[in-house]
């Protein structure tokens, strides 16, 4: 059970990153429906003036991941008896 736990934490990691990449190409979610790849997409054209457009949604992006990842570190760590050394 814990193994299901674990790869679940990383399978929503990967989800994550696959919709916003998808949504950064515009094969994702249309176009009135607010993504974090999408805000990625419209910000490009404002890179240099606005910069925050596209800088935030991404930072978001990896802080979720980021945070998803460490919980799963977590829970591989806490659940596994054999790492008790």
């Amino acid at each position: 059970a814990s193994g299901i736990i674990i790869m679940a934490t990383l399978e929503m990691s990967r989800m994550i990153i696959m919709e916003a990449t998808l949504g950064f190409l515009g094969l994702g979610i249309p176009a009135p429906t607010p993504t974090w790849g999408g805000m990625l997409s419209d910000g490009r054209s404002y890179f240099t003036t606005a910069w925050w457009v596209s800088v935030f949604p991404g930072l978001a992006i990896f802080f979720l991941v980021f945070g998803i990842n460490l919980v799963g570190d977590w829970f591989r760590d806490y659940l596994d008896p054999k790492l008790d050394a």
